[in-house]
């Protein structure tokens, strides 16, 4: 293998410049010829690859996002798309690809190797943290800081005014981030797409927790089964039917994606995107390069989309011994 490319997919994560200046000096080090590629995998078929030298990431391991820019893409979807994106990549002779991304963008590269046999490592990022096969992905951490920062000011505004806050964080399919971010945030509720939500439960505790607390924080996955943090509102508080009792909700969006990424993510980043380029030369050709127990491990493809992984039965232990 003499020439390999790396691209950033799906939606950016905190830490995924760290991994991709971790990809090109790697290549550079093992003397390999890397390109970047941009806008993921409509970049691929329109042809935006451009050779990375060591200056090419300078200067961006602290910097959220990614250099390399990120895009959905339809066309690749389709043969035909795919077609485009293998005839650009043989014309500059790439052998190898590292994708860095989370569940979509593994799905992509899956279906790309079965039908053109490029040899493929992926690098899990994802603020998400629900890729198989890794403990941690990259951005998760810095997105659980960056909410759990949110949820300690505006605890001081609730614990001012006496109120109710009803927090969204982002999770559609997971609920690591509002697990960990709950915890962290003393949050006397943390509800989850992983678990059914008891909203009865939920009034009836609300109801004894305003005799010892004057405000209460619960933070709501967006995927959550009873519906959004806005739509749950409304459920609890017609059926808690307290007009002296003031409800507001605060949904934080994509402030969780952006933001310099933390200490743990530029580190998780930078062994990940090592990895993938030795992986590659090693063999590897349908794998995703993770840390599970500090040490460094590659799951297939077909795994990594396949399996679900479960949120730790001790953080939900705690969520619910916390609360009380």
């Amino acid at each position: 293998m003499k020439k390999i490319a790396v691209f950033t997919s799906g939606g950016d994560s905190p830490g995924m410049n760290a991994c991709v200046r971790a990809v090109v000096r790697t290549a550079i080090f093992k003397e390999l010829e890397v390109y970047g590629i941009y806008r993921g995998y409509e970049g691929m078929i329109d042809g935006e690859i451009k050779r990375m030298q060591s200056h090419s990431v300078s200067n961006i391991v602290q910097r959220g996002g990614t250099v390399l820019k990120s895009a959905r893409s339809m066309e690749f979807m389709t043969p035909e798309g795919r077609k485009k994106a293998f005839d650009n990549l043989s014309a500059f002779g790439i052998q190898g690809l590292v994708a860095i991304g989370g569940d979509g963008t593994f799905r992509g590269a899956k279906v790309f190797f079965e039908e053109y046999g490029i040899p493929t490592i992926g690098c899990p990022g994802t603020i998400d943290n629900d890729l198989y096969g890794t403990d941690y992905t990259i951005g998760f951490d810095t997105a659980v800081n960056t909410a759990l920062e949110a949820i300690d000011k505006i605890r001081d505004t609730a614990a001012a005014h006496d109120r109710i806050f009803f927090i969204e964080v982002m999770g559609r399919d997971a609920g690591f981030i509002a697990v960990e971010s709950g915890i962290g945030g003393g949050a006397e509720f943390v509800m989850v797409p992983e678990t059914q939500t008891d909203l009865e439960e939920v009034v009836k505790s609300l109801k004894n927790l305003r005799k010892s607390k004057s405000s209460s924080i619960i933070v709501v996955a967006e995927g959550d089964d009873a519906g959004n943090a806005q739509t749950i509102m409304e459920k609890v508080k017609t059926k808690l039917n307290d007009p002296s009792k003031d409800f507001k909700v605060t949904t934080l969006g994509h402030i969780q994606r952006g933001g310099n990424p933390t200490a743990r993510d530029r580190v998780l980043a930078s062994r990940c995107g090592m990895a993938a380029v030795e992986g590659l030369i090693a063999g590897h050709q349908f794998h995703m390069a993770g840390v599970v127990n500090q040490e460094v491990v590659f799951t297939t493809f077909a795994d990594c989309i396949g399996k679900t992984k479960a949120l730790i039965e001790d953080h939900l232990k705690l969520m619910k011994i916390l609360s009380i």
